[in-house]
C-alpha cells in the first residue's frame, strides 16, 4: 500500500515537471514563430508595390534578434537530450575502492532499491545522484553516484554513511521522476537566459533587444522555481527520514553540519593557501584532497569547524537551493525516533570502517581540478605541504628588506665594509644589498628602531600579510579590503614593535633552516612554526629577537647566541629556487609571472563573441540584399486609361470614328451641372429728391 502511494505521488510529480517543462518549450516556439513572423513581414513589405524605400528597421530588429533566438533553441536542444557525463569526474572501479562499493551495495539492498551502476569522484564538498531514466522515470536507466572527495577526507564513516544512505534514499522514493524533469526544466531555463546574456555582452546591436525575452524567460523562471522548490524540498526531507531509519538521526544530523562546515573549510583551502602558493611559487600538490585532509585532521582547525558548524545552522535557506534550510532539517531530524542498537547495515561505532580509495584516484582528479598551461609545478603533498609553511613564514622579509632599505636610504647608512656585497669584496658599488642579520642589528645599534619598526608597519598591508590564517574573523582587518587595512603598528592596542620582533625572529629562523638546523611546521591558523635544533625551545629565538629588538645593548648577546648556533649573521640568505626569488626580489633567470587584474576575454568567450557578431551579420547581410532586390524589382503602381481620339477626326463625342479609340485625345470646353443662383442682396434705393422749387427761376 505504501509502495503504490509513492508510485502515484512520484507520478504526479513527474507530471506537473512535465507540464512546466512543456510550458518553457511552448515559451520558446512562441519566441521563435514571433521572430519568423517579423521576417516574413519584411520580406513581404519589401515586395509590395506601394514600398517606397527598404524595411531597414524591421532587418535591423531580425537581424539583432537572430542570435537570441538561435541561442535559446540550442538551450532546449541540449537540455533536451540526455545528461552526458561530467567531464570533471573520475570513475571509480569495484577494485580501486572496495569497501566503498560494498557499502553503497548493502545500503541499496537495506533501502530496497536498485544500486547505481557507476560510482564517480567530484572536487565538490557534495553528493548526488543520477538517473537517466526515460519515459518520466517508468523504464529504469543508467544510475551513477556522485560522491565528492573532500567529504572522504573530511567526514568521519559514520557520517559518510549516513550521507551515502541520503543519495539512496531519493532512489528509493523514485525521485527521480520529477527531479530528471524538474532539473531538465531548470538547466533549460538557465542556459537560454545565459546565451541571451552572453549574446547581448558580445554585440551592442543585440542588446538592444535583448531586453522584452530576458524578462519573459525571467518571469517564467521566477513561476517555475515556487512551483518546484516545495516538491524538492519536500523529497530532500524524505531523504532524511529515509537515512535517519538506517543511520540514526544522530548520524544524519552531524553529517549535514560536518559537510556545511566542510563546505566553507574548502573553499578557504583554495583562496588562502592553494591559489595563493600556485601565484608566489608555481607549485601545487600532487594530491591537494590530501593536503586539505591534513588541515581538517590539524588540532587548531577544530574550533574554526565547530565555528562553521554554528554559523551553518543560523544561515537561511537560498531561494534558488532545492535544499530546505539547514535548522529546519535538524528540527525533522530531532523529531524522529533513534535507531535500535543492531539495526541497519552499519557497524558499530566502536569499530567503524574507514572507506577509502585509491590514492591514484585523487591524484587524477587532482589533475582535472588543477588543469592548464598556467596550472603550475606538480610536487609531493608532503613536499608541498613544507613548502607551504616556509613560504607563509619567510614572506614577511620581502617588506623587511624594503623597510631596512629604506631607512639606510633616509639615515645615509651605505654598505658597511666587509659585508657580503661591499667595495673590498670586489662587487660593484650599484648593486642592490642583500638582507643579513648584520644589517638589522645594526639598525638597532644605532637607535634607529622606531623608523624600521614604522617603516615595516606601513609595508605589511601592501604584503598581504595577515596575523592568522582560517579564522580571521577576530583581527581588526578581518573584512577589510586590502587598500582599507590599517598598518600593523596603527592598530588599536598593537605594539608597534611586535611585527618588527617577529620578523628578525623569522630572518634567524630562515638562516637555520637554510643551514638544516631546524625547519618549518605548518599552522594553519596563523604563522608557520619554527622547529629548533635540538636543546632549545620554539619560543626561546622569539624571545630573543624581542630583548633585541626592545632593549638598547641587547644585539652583542644576541649575536653570541647566534654564533654558538653556528650562524652567521653577515650571510645572507641562499636562494633555493622554489619560489623563483628571495626576500631581496627574484633570482637572476628566473621566469617572471605576469599576474594581471585587468578582465579579459578567454577563449570560449571570444569564439562566442565571434559567433554571435558572425550570425548577427550573417542575417543582416542576407536580408539587406533579399529585401533590397525585392524592393527595386517591385510592380509599379497602375492607373486608369483615358480614351483618346486622332486631332483630324470630325470631332465625334468620344473620339474615334466610331470603331476604334482615337489615339489622340480631344480637347473640349468642361460641362459642369446647373447649380442653383443664390439671390444678392439689394438695399433700398433712398427716396428721389426734386429740388426744382428751391431753384430760383429768372425774372422777365
Amino acid at each position: 500500500m505504501i509502495a503504490t502511494a509513492r508510485a502515484l505521488l512520484a507520478t504526479a510529480r513527474a507530471l506537473l515537471a512535465l507540464a512546466l517543462l512543456a510550458v518553457f518549450y511552448a515559451l520558446v516556439a512562441a519566441m521563435v514563430l514571433l521572430w519568423a513572423a517579423f521576417l516574413v513581414a519584411a520580406l513581404w513589405t519589401a515586395g509590395t508595390p506601394e514600398a517606397t524605400t527598404p524595411p531597414t528597421t524591421v532587418v535591423t530588429a531580425c537581424a539583432a534578434m537572430a542570435p537570441i533566438v538561435f541561442g535559446m533553441v540550442w538551450a532546449v536542444i541540449r537540455t533536451a537530450r540526455p545528461a552526458a557525463p561530467r567531464e570533471d569526474a573520475v570513475t571509480v572501479t569495484r577494485r580501486g575502492a572496495p569497501e566503498l562499493w560494498r557499502t553503497v551495495e548493502e545500503l541499496a539492498l537495506d533501502v530496497g532499491t536498485r544500486p547505481p551502476g557507476h560510482i564517480k569522484l567530484t572536487a565538490e564538498v557534495n553528493a548526488s545522484v543520477t538517473e537517466d531514466a526515460p519515459l518520466l522515470g517508468l523504464a529504469p536507466g543508467r544510475r551513477v553516484l556522485y560522491l565528492g572527495l573532500p567529504l572522504l577526507a573530511g567526514l568521519s564513516p559514520a557520517e559518510l554513511r549516513a550521507v551515502l544512505a541520503h543519495e539512496l534514499g531519493h532512489f528509493s522514493g523514485r525521485h527521480s521522476r520529477f527531479g530528471a524533469v524538474a532539473h531538465r526544466g531548470a538547466a533549460g531555463l538557465v542556459a537560454a537566459r545565459q546565451a541571451i546574456q552572453d549574446a547581448s555582452a558580445a554585440n551592442e546591436l543585440v542588446r538592444l533587444y535583448a531586453g522584452l525575452p530576458l524578462l519573459l524567460l525571467g518571469l517564467y523562471t521566477h513561476v517555475f522555481r515556487w512551483l518546484t522548490r516545495p516538491v524538492r524540498r519536500r523529497q530532500e526531507l524524505e531523504a532524511d527520514r529515509e537515512a535517519a531509519r538506517m543511520a540514526g538521526p544522530g548520524a544524519v544530523a552531524d553529517a549535514l553540519c560536518s559537510t556545511a562546515a566542510l563546505e566553507v573549510a574548502w573553499r578557504d583551502f583554495l583562496a588562502d593557501f592553494l591559489t595563493p602558493m600556485r601565484r608566489a611559487t608555481g607549485r601545487i600538490p600532487d594530491d591537494p584532497f590530501r593536503a586539505f585532509a591534513h588541515m581538517v585532521e590539524a588540532p587548531e582547525v577544530r574550533e574554526p569547524l565547530a565555528v562553521f558548524r554554528a554559523l551553518a545552522v543560523e544561515r537561511p535557506a537560498d531561494p534558488d537551493d532545492a535544499h530546505p534550510a539547514l535548522a529546519v532539517r535538524l528540527e525533522r531530524l530531532a523529531r524522529l525516533p533513534a535507531r535500535g542498537p543492531g539495526t541497519g547495515p552499519f557497524p558499530s561505532p566502536d569499530s567503524p570502517e574507514p572507506l577509502s580509495v585509491q590514492p591514484r584516484y585523487a591524484v587524477e582528479l587532482g589533475r582535472v581540478l588543477l588543469s592548464g598551461p598556467d596550472a603550475g609545478t606538480r610536487v609531493p603533498w608532503r613536499d608541498w605541504l613544507t613548502e607551504l609553511a616556509e613560504h607563509r613564514a619567510t614572506r614577511i622579509l620581502t617588506p623587511l628588506a624594503e623597510a631596512v632599505r629604506g631607512v639606510e636610504e633616509t639615515e645615509g647608512m651605505g654598505r658597511p665594509k666587509g659585508e657580503p656585497g661591499g667595495e673590498p669584496d670586489g662587487e660593484p658599488a650599484g648593486e642592490p644589498e642583500r638582507l643579513t642579520i648584520h644589517r638589522v642589528l645594526r639598525l638597532l645599534d644605532g637607535g634607529r628602531r622606531m623608523p624600521l619598526a614604522r617603516a615595516l608597519n606601513a609595508r605589511l598591508p601592501d604584503a598581504g600579510l595577515p596575523d592568522a590564517g582560517l579564522p580571521d574573523a577576530g583581527l581588526p582587518n578581518a573584512g577589510l579590503p586590502e587598500g582599507e587595512r590599517m598598518p600593523r603598528g596603527d592598530q588599536p592596542g598593537q605594539d608597534p614593535l611586535v611585527p618588527l620582533a617577529e620578523a628578525l625572529a623569522v630572518l634567524i629562523g630562515a638562516q637555520l633552516v637554510a643551514q638544516g638546523t631546524a625547519y618549518w611546521a605548518m599552522n594553519w591558523t596563523g604563522p608557520s612554526i619554527l622547529v629548533p635544533p635540538d636543546g632549545i625551545a620554539p619560543e626561546t629565538i622569539r624571545t630573543w629577537a624581542d630583548t633585541a629588538v626592545r632593549l638598547p645593548g641587547q644585539t652583542q648577546r644576541l649575536g653570541l647566541h647566534l654564533a654558538a648556533l653556528g650562524v652567521d649573521e653577515r650571510a645572507p640568505l641562499p636562494t633555493t629556487g622554489r619560489a623563483g626569488g628571495t626576500a631581496d626580489g627574484p633570482v637572476e633567470g628566473a621566469k617572471a609571472r605576469r599576474i594581471s587584474i585587468a578582465p579579459g576575454a578567454t577563449g570560449p568567450a571570444r569564439r562566442r563573441i565571434k559567433a554571435v557578431s558572425g550570425l548577427a551579420l550573417t542575417v543582416l547581410v542576407v536580408m539587406t540584399g533579399w529585401t533590397f532586390a525585392l524592393w527595386a524589382n517591385k510592380d509599379e503602381p497602375s492607373y486608369p486609361r483615358i480614351p483618346v481620339t486622332r486631332w483630324n477626326d470630325r470631332y465625334q463625342p468620344g473620339g474615334g470614328t466610331g470603331t476604334d479609340p482615337a489615339p489622340y485625345p480631344t480637347y473640349q470646353w468642361p460641362t459642369f451641372p446647373d447649380r442653383q443662383t443664390i439671390p444678392t442682396y439689394q438695399p433700398p434705393l433712398p427716396p428721389p429728391i426734386h429740388i426744382e422749387p428751391v431753384i430760383p427761376r429768372s425774372t422777365p
